[in-house]
């Protein structure tokens, strides 16, 4: 039935005036609602059934399931004027930073920010990365060492905390700022179940706001007053020097992209390198590969690490689900798109899609270092997004990910005491519970 639905979904030669997006069933709508489903499990739904572009009624209005890749195109590069982002599921933590800024506002902080993620500027903060790792390393030889339990969610968390904090101030982090800003992933984790009303969401988790906020302020006023760290200046300062020339870039604005950078920088890759090493510890000869794909700091060797972070993000994207609001009436692959229509592209089901990716919930690294094993269009593998929004980190983050898995894999495996059940669907997808586990030197 899926076959059927998504080849008529896209009609090589569709009416420019477009047919109507098919529509999940009511009864089955309310079968979802009554068994208290996530919304994952709706769309999963809606996608097997209807194909690359269905309805769901989730308001008054149906919001269109986007995930065909040329669809995808579309919305995400083609047409980001058609289809804009109107706001941002942590607003109220990042406030007006990059991620949730929209419209000119957007493109004039993203284009101060741009820079320092390619070319020079990632080569920049290569060597606070890789400080970043050895800090982790040897940690986790006094673990292995003492046989102590860690959790490696948390210790993913804490490395990828470091390595933003060093690249936006030039310091490492220390143990009272890395205690303070624990708030910051208590806050992420209650967004899902903050109230509608934006006040009381705020009221909802106010101390944890302050504490970030003190931490914030703190930061700035350092950097304000000169003090760069051991490698020099960070981002925090690039931030500083715009507010120099620009009147946009009040402490406010500073302190929503200090925030936002933090965020982006630490909570996508913690919870990638959580879910890599919880698919490791189910395929552990995919470790063996890997290392015996070349010597210590070859190209060969970090090819095979970069393929087992590419396929962790594909089966659990930075990005997992894309909003974005129609402005304007349009003809999406052959279908009618009404203006104010609400849109949902899922990278997550576009990774999962058996027509895109052979038998796609196989943790297969092999997809990225085969030539034809992938599918090539630029909307079938997206974990942080296409076109103007996509992630500005995404060359970070990879980086970041394979330079401590250069430290970290050859010298220990792990072994879980438990791990979690399911997944929880947040601004990222995450493991919903601890990840306790003990080192073993190799």
């Amino acid at each position: 039935m899926a076959t059927e639905a998504r080849s008529a979904a896209l009609p090589p030669n569709a009416s420019a005036a477009g047919r109507p997006v098919p529509e999940l069933d009511s009864a089955l709508m309310e079968q979802w609602r009554s068994e208290g489903g996530e919304l994952i499990d709706l769309l999963t739904r809606a996608r097997e059934r209807l194909g690359g572009i269905a309805a769901v009624r989730l308001g008054p209005r149906p919001t269109v399931l986007v995930t065909e890749p040329r669809a995808i195109q579309h919305v995400l590069a083609q047409h980001p004027d058609r289809y804009v982002k109107r706001s941002h599921r942590a607003r109220l933590l990042i406030g007006d930073g990059v991620l949730a800024a929209t419209g000119e506002a957007w493109k004039r902080q993203r284009r101060l920010l741009q820079s320092q993620f390619t070319g020079t500027g990632m080569r920049r903060y290569e060597q606070r990365i890789s400080e970043a790792a050895r800090t982790t390393a040897e940690r986790w030889a006094e673990y292995a060492r003492a046989g102590q339990t860690l959790d490696v969610g948390e210790e993913m968390r804490r490395f990828a905390l470091d390595t933003i904090w060093r690249s936006l101030t030039g310091h490492p982090l220390d143990v009272e700022t890395e205690h303070e800003l624990t708030a910051v992933g208590t806050v992420v984790a209650a967004l899902p179940t903050l109230p509608a009303d934006a006040v009381d969401a705020q009221e909802a988790v106010a101390a944890d706001l302050a504490r970030i906020d003190a931490v914030a302020r703190h930061a700035i006023e350092a950097a304000r007053h000169g003090a760069a760290g051991p490698d020099g200046p960070g981002l925090l300062h690039v931030l500083l020097d715009a507010a120099t020339e620009r009147p946009e870039y009040t402490d406010r604005l500073i302190r929503d992209e200090l925030i936002t950078l933090m965020v982006a920088g630490h909570e996508t890759t913690a919870t990638t390198l959580t879910w890599f090493y919880l698919l490791l510890d189910r395929h552990p000869a995919a470790r063996e590969q890997a290392l015996g794909a070349g010597e210590e700091g070859s190209p060969q060797r970090r090819e095979a690490l970069q393929a087992l972070v590419n396929e962790t993000l594909r089966l659990y994207p930075s990005a997992w689900i894309l909003p974005r609001h129609a402005t304007e009436d349009d003809t999406l692959a052959g279908y009618a798109i009404e203006a104010g229509t609400d849109i949902l592209v899922c990278p997550y089901l576009v990774h999962r899609d058996p027509e895109l990716w052979p038998d796609p919930e196989r943790f297969d690294p092999r997809r990225f270092t085969t030539p034809g094993s992938r599918p090539t269009p630029p909307g079938a593998y997206l974990p942080f997004g296409i076109g103007p929004r996509a992630c500005l980190g995404l060359q970070f983050a990879l980086r970041e990910s394979t330079i401590l898995l250069e430290h970290l894999l050859p010298a220990h495996t792990l072994t879980f005491h438990s791990t979690p059940a399911k997944a929880a669907y947040s601004i990222t997808v995450r493991p919903d519970g601890p990840t306790p586990a003990i080192l073993t030197a190799c």
